[in-house]
């Protein structure tokens, strides 16, 4: 539900556009609602064989010896894999990204692939999996972070060496890097503070909950060309990961991206593609995969649990003074947790002088986690977020307003030391202070609201784009993004915006990797901003050139012309008019075809920040936590298609709401998911969420053309400490646990009232 009787009182410093900013139907809807659209598991092809994957029952165990010859024997099944069928390395970073593909000496986590099958039909493989006989020495798990940096700890890897400040620690270690960020003086910045406040967090191994499972289609062709039908958030990085695990030039590898339902981080990594590379490189055929649900929970990437301690203080007059935080954040069964991503969210919405934060990633006995939408920073920001509530009680201040007199503006040095560019957050702040919902009174017992924000870096990254003037005066857009929340649409629009054309004469389409420039993952909240501004550039050219062609028409020089509004038209000469049209038709007997092509690698890169409100009713007989009314606030510097940015923000929302109150990895003492299917991992149902206000604040981003901040991460981040703080106010019971559950907040009340 977006907001319709409420407007910020905030001067934006946005521009006045004709296609920027409006709504109109996203490009691919009708294939979209007609079911016309292809998903990775659409594809078929004759001769299609199948594959299925053999996975570790155990969390951690070594892997003594593997017999395929029962399974290759059954009839049908055409070629059997494992990971000897991979490149040897001595890289250990490389033996790791291929050991998650394909086991090698060991398994890490219940559910790592250990062998694989193709056959020509699904039942067959399932059988020749059962033939598959593998003998393992089971090993003790360690499944969380702090259990697993503990000195007695079993070792997951006997060569893997803790990276503590940028240098080599001897010895194995399950602790995979150390990193500190500091800025000021933290000593100093305790001493002045008149009110402190500290606490431990903790959260639990959460999955992105995507509906379309993984699944692609392989041909290892004859000519050596690797071709790829997938569905994925890059096609690029498909191409890129799968040339890396299976040791072959990445122009061996050619990927065709498809429709993808659903990823939010969680499809930037790739599991089937080389096994089922490998699989058609033995059959000679192509090879199609496909994981049930209960693989993906298993065999893909969640985002990690964690343990938190930080620690805020701050003086009489409400400023702060000192911030501390350790983080340790489980990495899975291989290095590479966002720890680092946790460690500079978890302040980064304030302006603090003194800041000591360490972050430590920890391998532990689960599947290597992957990005999860702002990875890292919802974990660390549950905890300061809640933090900041209490020490605003303990100054006797409202918390927006302690929030407001804190809040990083342009200019404010982040714990890195680097200032913030132009940011949005004090308008954010002072938009939820001026929203109705702020000053409406709860309007029964047990209620209560809470607040929380969160801001988020964004990233530029690589961006190609091509477009092509069709002679009816519409133009094709070539991109190479994979389009996940609308962004054909919002790259479109901006090229429509510089030609002066409707968004409908812009005909998106995102093609494969032999026929586009590199194009980076669509992750990391970049492709409106980045793949958008290529569209961009790629416009000013073909502008340019309809202006060149109308100037060489009517015998002026093209500086005395200029597009305006889709109408090129002389600066001097009132009776010298084209439409964009006219020019189009006449291409022919002007010099031919017109196109123009962009590459960007933007650095113009604009934080976005979001904010919440949120009321809840907690019943004290059973903990249940009802969401009674919800509103999201976030500066996009400016929306696009204010739709998609409003479906980003509910989307988010709902999300954090999910991981607040119910969503967790739930392993029993050896290891093993007890939950891994929709029907035991509680994600939210529509009648868990109500309905969700949503308010675009728009404070333009100045290193982008149109002044795009991304939008699709900085909304995930503060739903659940907004939550928690609200459990707080209505129960008076501090959740330092995720997932809030009705049994975790029961036995915070019933300790809270000496039960």
């Amino acid at each position: 539900m977006t907001s319709t009787d409420y407007e910020p009182n905030i001067v934006l410093e946005t521009g006045s556009y004709n296609v920027v900013g409006t709504r109109p139907v996203r490009h691919d809807a009708i294939n979209k609602v007609t079911g016309r659209d292809q998903f990775g598991a659409d594809i078929k092809f004759a001769g299609l064989l199948h594959g299925r994957i053999l996975r570790s029952p155990y969390a951690h165990a070594r892997i003594r010896s593997i017999d395929t010859g029962k399974a290759e024997a059954v009839p049908g099944v055409k070629a059997v894999v494992t990971g000897d069928d991979l490149p040897k390395t001595d890289d250990v970073a490389l033996k790791y990204r291929r050991a998650n593909i394909l086991a090698g000496d060991k398994v890490l986590y219940a559910g790592q692939a250990v062998a694989a099958v193709a056959a020509v039909n699904l039942q067959i493989a399932e059988e020749a999996l059962n033939a598959i006989e593998v003998e393992y020495e089971v090993l003790p798990p360690v499944l969380t972070a702090p259990e697993a940096m503990k000195k007695d700890a079993p070792l997951l890897h006997d060569d893997l060496s803790t990276e503590s400040l940028g240098s080599p620690v001897e010895g194995a270690s399950n602790i995979a890097s150390y990193a500190r960020y500091e800025l000021g003086d933290i000593d100093k910045g305790f001493s002045e503070a008149d009110e402190i406040v500290e606490g431990e967090f903790y959260t639990k191994t959460v999955h992105q909950g995507y509906i379309e499972p993984h699944t692609c289609t392989v041909l290892w062709n004859e000519d050596g060309r690797i071709i790829i039908w997938c569905s994925s958030q890059g096609p690029f990085m498909v191409r890129d990961y799968t040339a890396d695990r299976l040791g072959v030039p990445v122009s061996q590898v050619k990927v065709i991206p498809l429709e993808i339902g659903g990823g939010f981080g969680g499809k930037t990594a790739i599991y089937l593609e080389p096994v089922a590379a490998l699989l058609s490189k033995k059959t000679g055929h192509p090879v199609k995969m496909v994981m049930s649900r209960q693989e993906v929970f298993e065999g893909t990437g969640p985002t990690s649990g964690c343990y938190v301690w930080a620690k805020i203080g701050a003086n009489k007059e409400g400023r702060i003074t000192a911030a501390q935080a350790y983080l340790a954040f489980e990495a899975g069964a291989f290095p590479g947790s966002p720890v680092s991503l946790g460690a500079l969210s978890i302040f980064a919405p304030y302006d603090i002088s003194n800041e000591l934060i360490d972050g430590y990633d920890v391998v532990v006995n689960k599947p290597k986690v992957a990005a999860y939408r702002a990875p890292g920073a919802p974990q660390a920001v549950f905890a300061s977020e809640q933090l900041l509530d209490d020490l605003a009680a303990k100054l006797g201040m409202d918390p927006l307003e302690f929030r407001l007199k804190n809040a990083a503006k342009e200019g404010s040095r982040r714990v890195t030391g680097q200032p913030y560019p132009r940011i949005g957050l004090v308008e954010l702040i002072e938009a939820m202070k001026q929203h109705p919902h702020y000053r409406a009174p709860l309007s029964g017992p047990n209620q209560g609201r809470g607040v929380a924000v969160g801001l988020w870096y964004g990233i530029g990254m690589a961006s190609s784009c091509t477009i092509k003037v069709n002679d009816d005066g519409t133009v094709n857009l070539i991109e190479g993004s994979a389009d996940i929340g609308g962004t054909r649409a919002s790259v479109a629009m901006q090229a429509a915006e510089v030609l002066g054309l409707r968004a409908e004469e812009v005909l998106p389409t995102v093609v494969d990797t032999d026929s586009i420039g590199y194009t980076a993952t669509t992750d990391g909240s970049r492709t409106t901003f980045a793949t958008g501004w290529a569209a961009y550039e790629a416009a000013q050219s073909v502008k340019r050139q309809v202006e060149e062609r109308a100037a060489a028409v009517w015998g002026v020089e093209p500086d005395s012309v200029e597009l305006v509004q889709g109408v090129v038209r002389s600066k001097t000469d009132a009776s010298l008019q084209m439409t964009f049209g006219e020019v189009a038709a006449q291409m022919a007997d002007t010099g031919g075809p017109i196109m123009g092509s962009a590459v960007v690698h933007p650095r113009g890169i604009g934080p976005s920040s979001s904010g919440n409100i949120v009321d809840v009713q907690v019943d004290p007989e059973t903990g249940k936590v009802d969401i009674l009314r919800y509103t999201a606030f976030q500066d996009a510097g400016k929306a696009i298609h204010p739709t998609y940015v409003e479906g980003q923000m509910q989307g988010g929302s709902v999300q954090g709401l999910g991981w607040a109150l119910n969503e967790e990895y739930y392993y029993d003492e050896n290891g093993v998911m007890k939950n891994g299917s929709f029907l035991d991992y509680r994600m939210p149902i529509s009648l868990d969420v109500p309905m969700i206000d949503t308010v675009i604040v728009e404070v333009p981003n100045p290193g982008h053309p149109f002044g795009v901040r991304g939008v699709g991460e900085a909304n995930i981040i503060p739903p659940i400490p907004a939550i928690a703080n609200a459990i707080y106010h209505a129960a008076g019971v501090r959740m330092n646990t995720l997932p809030m559950n009705p049994g975790t907040v029961l036995d915070r009340i019933k300790k809270a009232n000496g039960r």
